[in-house]
């Protein structure tokens, strides 16, 4: 898994505005030529947008599905059009958003949950049909310690608060950056 340089961070953001201010002018996106290898490997990704610091769509990738400019391309057009949270993205909206992406690393099992470490990493539950996700951000933006944290990641996946205590959990690391 390769490091993301300054130039593939800019050229990333470049490709979320540029795909999400296409769709809203009903055009095709123009977007910019670099030939960084690492954009080619799959990579799990989320897009966030915010709007005024607050939050107005988020989708993404846990798994390595895509290439990491076209997975970042897909979810930031899922995150502005998709979410089920929010109704699409107008283009008044527009301008006020900003963009944060996180690239993630490959998920790691752990045993205890004392392996998770809040506003390190990512954490990841399955339980039979159930699952849910939090990024690395999530419990310090949210001010959780770990227990409140894996108490919300199960009410997220459809499962009481102690839900967490016999499922499966991964944990990984996300590289964050926004423009």
């Amino acid at each position: 898994m390769s490091e993301l340089t300054q130039e593939d961070k800019q050229f990333l953001l470049k490709i979320a505005r540029e795909s999400i201010q296409a769709k809203l002018e009903n055009r095709e996106p123009r977007l910019p030529e670099l030939h960084s290898p690492v954009l080619k490997e799959k990579r799990g990704v989320f897009v966030t947008l915010k709007k005024e610091g607050e939050l107005r769509g988020c989708i993404g990738y846990i798994f390595p599905l895509a290439p990491l400019k076209d997975a970042v391309q897909r979810m930031a057009l899922a995150s502005a059009f998709e979410d089920p949270r929010f109704p699409p993205l107008s283009r008044e909206e527009f301008p006020q958003i900003t963009i944060e992406i996180s690239v993630l690393s490959p998920l790691r099992r752990i045993k205890t949950s004392q392996e998770f470490k809040v506003g390190v990493h990512g954490i990841y539950l399955e339980k039979g049909a159930y699952s849910a996700v939090f990024l690395p951000q999530v419990a310090p933006e949210q001010g959780w310690d770990r227990k409140t944290t894996l108490e919300y990641l199960s009410l997220k996946a459809g499962l009481p608060p102690h839900g967490w205590k016999d499922a499966q959990l991964s944990v990984f690391t996300a590289e964050v950056f926004e423009e």
